[in-house]
């Protein structure tokens, strides 16, 4: 798989012919994973590589900045899914007031000259340029072959990415991972923190959100596995203990809060993916770890003191530690 970038400047990428499908991929969910089945089928008929064009940021958050939509992928996972997809290229396209501005035309133009696209696979409400100026009748007389795919439906409604950012936000995690097509994750490097964990006797991982605000909110039990290196085998080097170990291979079980902690007093509230390891303490800094959301507990508390904040935290681990016991088996099938 190819990551590359286009911009204003670029001038070519020097690809070969391409089939190309564009659009956020905020997810990756069984929808767009029946897109890129189909890109791959289209082809592989016509002898042409794969191609997945991004918009970075996306748009949205450039209209809208903080009142945008939660995303539910950063960059990072969203090539993480496609290259598991097999997409032999990803162009992160960065959407800026020069892409916006183009016209249909000019949108056209660029397909063809940059990208070398032959042929489009497109969904069946795909719009571009200035003004959603063009559509897929628009590329077709423009010369350009295209497939339309029809929506995907799952339990009766369409699968998109409102429908899974929705579903999040509510807590329901087995209907996301259903359809995601795989149990909801994130993925980032361990960061510093205020290390406030420390002085509650609950040390935490700081786990970077690469997002300006994510779809979750709220107490959770987790899975976490280091993808660079065996979690496991850290975790022995720094400490006795194991923890409590995870339901998939190489991962520990832990409790994550993710939110903006209102029991904490900031001057400006941020977002924050912090992961307690019940039994551990270890030095991860530096390491991408990826977080799959197994169980939610219950929202963000506001806690009236200190004390009460470590009561709260000490019954959250408690009680995620009890799920662990009681559910020997991965959550989700």
């Amino acid at each position: 798989m190819n990551l590359l970038r286009l911009n204003a400047s670029t001038q070519h990428l020097n690809l070969p012919q391409t089939a190309v499908t564009i659009g956020n991929f905020d997810g990756v969910h069984l929808g767009h994973q029946a897109m890129i089945k189909q890109l791959k089928t289209v082809a592989q008929k016509k002898q042409l590589k794969t191609l997945v064009m991004l918009f970075e940021p996306q748009p949205l958050e450039v209209f809208y900045g903080e009142d945008a939509p939660p995303r539910i992928s950063s960059l990072r996972e969203k090539v993480t899914y496609l290259k598991e997809l097999g997409v032999d290229y990803i162009v992160v396209a960065r959407f800026d007031h020069f892409l916006r501005e183009q016209t249909a035309a000019e949108f056209a133009s660029l397909l063809k000259e940059k990208l070398n696209t032959q042929t489009l696979v497109l969904g069946d409400d795909f719009h571009f340029g200035k003004n959603r100026q063009g559509n897929t009748q628009f590329l077709r007389q423009a010369g350009f072959a295209v497939d339309n795919l029809n929506t995907v439906v799952l339990n009766g409604q369409r699968v998109s990415s409102t429908r899974v950012r929705e579903t999040l936000q509510v807590g329901n995690l087995a209907l996301a991972a259903q359809l995601l097509g795989r149990p909801y994750s994130m993925i980032g490097r361990v960061q510093h923190g205020d290390k406030l964990g420390r002085t509650l006797n609950f040390p935490t991982i700081n786990v970077a959100l690469k997002r300006h605000k994510p779809c979750l909110k709220g107490i959770y039990g987790v899975d976490v596995r280091c993808e660079t290196q065996s979690l496991l085998d850290v975790v022995r080097k720094n400490d006795l203990t194991q923890g409590i170990l995870g339901y998939q291979s190489n991962t520990l079980f832990g409790a994550a809060n993710l939110g903006v902690r209102p029991a904490i007093e900031q001057k400006q509230p941020q977002w924050r993916l912090e992961v307690h390891f019940p039994d551990v303490s270890a030095n991860l800094y530096g390491l991408l770890m990826r977080v799959t959301f197994l169980h939610y507990l219950h929202g963000e508390r506001k806690y009236l003191s200190f004390e009460a904040l470590k009561a709260g935290i000490q019954d959250d681990v408690l009680q995620l530690r009890q799920f662990r016991l009681q559910n020997t088996q991965f959550p989700f099938h």
